[in-house]
């Protein structure tokens, strides 16, 4: 992998950017058509009801080499986009500039950070298809699933349409998060036997990331006079409601699935 060299730093750029992330600017487009999303999420609620109708009757599919494919490929984009988002705030932290980390407009065109934003919004359509599978499979798909991949496009549509300032933490720690978890996912799906902590784990920082994002936005609308640090009340209040409903979420499904197996296996021994 070649780094371009007809980039000067005196642009106040972070990172050196390669060549593939110079990429012609997809932003006003994006912008322009943000409120498509709405109709990709609808498209993908009926295309769940239909699935689950369709496979009613049906055995489900094996799928495993698909599979296999499909979560290697996200661990991989995961793994790139974590690597080059939390090395730009990290350069930023170091340099003892959190405002800067929080105050997304003031960096949001600085060229790898423009490139990961506009891939992370395309990935957020892509992942959908973890859904496909589940129905495919026949295996149990739970509400917070499916609200989960709904709402987050729906605001990371919304983020990048208003340049929502605490949306580079949002992204950072989400690449981060779904490097690991695609990860698991690959080595789950190939039945390669995983440490029985990673999923408990991965869960784990779902739920720290809801409070590291809830943060960051109140952080953010307390800043918001700063230069490049734009908030608005609207903003905040999605935001928060947001978090705090994947918070519940999340946190319900961790007690479910890692503690009350534990309290029935001990009550059943005594």
């Amino acid at each position: 992998m070649v780094t371009a060299t007809n980039v000067s730093e005196e642009t106040g750029q972070v990172l050196q950017p390669y060549n593939f992330e110079l990429f012609q600017d997809m932003r006003p487009f994006l912008e322009e058509y943000w409120a498509a999303s709405f109709l990709v999420v609808l498209i993908y609620l009926l295309l769940i009801f239909v699935g689950q109708n369709y496979m009613k009757a049906r055995k489900g599919f094996s799928l495993r080499g698909p599979l296999i494919l499909w979560s290697f490929c996200l661990a991989v984009f995961s793994i790139l986009g974590a690597v080059r988002t939390w090395s730009h705030m990290g350069i930023l932290l170091l340099r003892g500039n959190l405002g800067q980390t929080v105050c997304f407009s003031s960096h949001i065109q600085d060229p790898v950070v423009r490139c990961w934003s506009c891939l992370f919004l395309f990935s957020k359509i892509i992942e959908l298809g973890d859904t496909a599978f589940i129905i495919l499979r026949k295996r149990p798909l739970s509400f917070v699933h499916w609200y989960h991949h709904s709402t987050v496009l729906l605001y990371t549509s919304y983020g990048y349409k208003d340049k929502v300032s605490s949306g580079a933490w949002f992204m950072t720690m989400n690449y981060g998060v779904h490097a690991i978890m695609y990860t698991y996912y690959t080595l789950k799906a190939a039945k390669v036997t995983a440490p029985r902590w990673l999923p408990m784990l991965i869960t784990s920082l779902q739920i720290l990331q809801m409070f590291m994002g809830a943060f960051v936005s109140i952080l953010n609308h307390i800043w918001r006079q700063d230069p490049g640090c734009h908030s608005t009340s609207k903003q905040l209040f999605w935001s928060c409601v947001l978090y705090m409903t994947y918070f519940i979420l999340f946190a319900r499904f961790f007690h479910q699935t890692y503690l009350m197996p534990k309290v029935k296996a001990k009550t059943k021994s005594q």
